[in-house]
C-alpha cells in the first residue's frame, strides 16, 4: 500500500507546490488563460464554419434537386434493405465499444445493459454531437445504473479511442493507395493526402507499441493516468473498429447499387466523418452529402450519388435516432415509475 502522502495518480510523494513547472506548459497555460484566447478560438471556428457553409451553398445551387428526388424514389428495395441491414449491423458493432470500457473499469454492469446503453446513446452522438450523445445521454443512463463519474468518463474516452483507432488504419491504407475526387474548393494534392493518411496510421501503430511496452499497466503522463490494455486487447480494439467503418462503407456501396467501387464508398465515409468533425456542424449535415457527391460522381451521375448519400443519412442517422429517442423515453418513464435508480452490482464500485 502506498504511503499516505503519495498522490494516487502522480505516484510520487513530492507535493505539487515543490515540483518545478514545465516551461512549455506554463507558457501554454498563460496563453489559454489570456482574455483574448476564447475570442480567438471563436473567430477561427466561426470563419471555418462560414467557409464550409459558403462551399456547401455554392454546391447546393448547382444541384438538380428534381433529378435527385427521382433517383431517390427509384432506389430498388433490395438496395434499401441491404443498406438498412448494414446500418443496423454497424450500430450493433459500435455498441460493443463500451465493453472495452467495461473491461478496463470493471464496473460490473451486465453486458446486455452496457450494449443497450450504447445503442441508445450512439444515435444521439451521431445527430447531435458528442457532447449530447457521447457525454450527456451516456452519463444519464450510466449514472442511473450506479456508475461513478470517473467510470463513466473512462468508458466514454475508451469508446472514442476505439472508434478512431480503426479509422486511422483504414484512412492510412485508403489515402496512401488511392486518391479520391474531392469537392470543388476542397482540392488537396495526392501527395498531401497520402502523407496525412500515413500519419493517421502511425497514430494507431504508436498506440499498439505503447500497449506492448506497458503490458497492461497504466501510462502516466504529466500526472495523469491513462489505462493501457494488453497488446491483444488493443489489437482487438483496432480490428473491431476497422470492421465497423468498413460496414458503414458497405452500406453506402449497396445504396449506390455497386455503380461505384467499394473503396469510393469507404472513402466517402472516412472523409465525411473527419470533415464533419472539423466543421462542427451537427451530424455533418451537408458536409457528408458534399463529400459523397464529389467522390461518387466520378463513377455515377451526380443526382444518383447524392440520392444514395441521402438514403444513407436516413437509414444510418435519422431512423436510429427515432428508435433511440423512443427507447430513451421508455427507460426514463420506467425509472420514474420505479421511483429509484437501478442499483449497480456490488462489483460496479469505481476502480479509480
Amino acid at each position: 500500500m502506498s504511503a499516505p502522502a503519495t498522490h494516487p495518480l502522480r505516484g510520487t510523494a513530492t507535493p505539487p507546490s515543490t515540483a518545478a513547472p514545465h516551461k512549455g506548459t506554463g507558457r501554454w497555460s498563460t496563453v489559454r488563460n489570456s482574455r483574448w484566447w476564447p475570442w480567438a478560438i471563436t473567430l477561427v471556428t466561426g470563419a471555418f464554419v462560414l467557409l464550409i457553409g459558403a462551399l456547401l451553398f455554392r454546391q447546393a445551387r448547382s444541384v438538380d434537386w428534381g433529378a435527385v428526388w427521382n433517383a431517390l424514389i427509384d432506389l430498388p428495395m433490395a438496395a434499401l434493405l441491404g443498406g438498412a441491414a448494414l446500418a443496423f449491423a454497424s450500430h450493433g458493432i459500435y455498441s460493443s465499444f463500451d465493453l472495452f470500457g467495461r473491461y478496463y473499469t470493471r464496473h460490473g454492469l451486465p453486458v446486455a445493459r452496457t450494449v443497450g446503453t450504447t445503442l441508445i446513446a450512439y444515435p444521439f452522438t451521431l445527430n447531435l454531437g458528442s457532447l449530447i450523445g457521447g457525454v450527456t445521454v451516456r452519463y444519464r443512463l450510466y449514472s442511473r445504473q450506479g456508475l461513478s463519474v470517473g467510470d463513466i468518463g473512462q468508458v466514454v474516452a475508451i469508446s472514442i479511442i476505439t472508434n478512431w483507432l480503426g479509422y486511422f488504419v483504414l484512412a492510412g491504407a485508403v489515402f496512401w493507395l488511392w486518391t479520391p475526387q474531392l469537392p470543388e474548393g476542397w482540392d488537396m494534392a495526392s501527395g498531401q493526402l497520402r502523407w496525412i493518411g500515413g500519419a493517421m496510421a502511425g497514430v494507431t501503430a504508436a498506440y499498439l507499441v505503447a500497449c506492448v511496452w506497458r503490458r497492461g499497466q497504466p501510462l502516466t503522463l504529466r500526472g495523469h493516468s491513462f489505462p493501457m490494455p494488453h497488446w491483444s486487447v488493443g489489437l482487438l480494439q483496432v480490428a473491431v473498429s476497422a470492421v465497423n467503418w468498413m460496414v458503414m462503407g458497405g452500406a453506402i456501396w449497396l445504396l449506390t447499387q455497386q455503380q461505384a467501387p467499394y473503396v469510393a464508398a469507404l472513402a466517402t465515409v472516412l472523409l465525411g466523418a473527419v470533415a464533419g468533425l472539423i466543421s462542427r456542424i451537427p451530424a455533418g449535415l451537408g458536409v457528408l452529402e458534399a463529400v459523397g457527391t464529389a467522390v461518387l460522381s466520378a463513377y455515377m451521375p451526380a443526382p444518383q450519388a447524392l440520392a444514395a448519400i441521402l438514403a444513407y443519412r436516413t437509414l444510418y442517422f435519422f431512423a436510429p435516432l427515432a428508435v433511440a429517442a423512443l427507447a430513451f423515453g421508455l427507460v426514463e418513464l420506467r425509472w420514474r415509475k420505479g421511483g429509484t435508480s437501478t442499483p449497480a452490482p456490488a462489483s460496479a464500485t469505481s476502480s479509480n
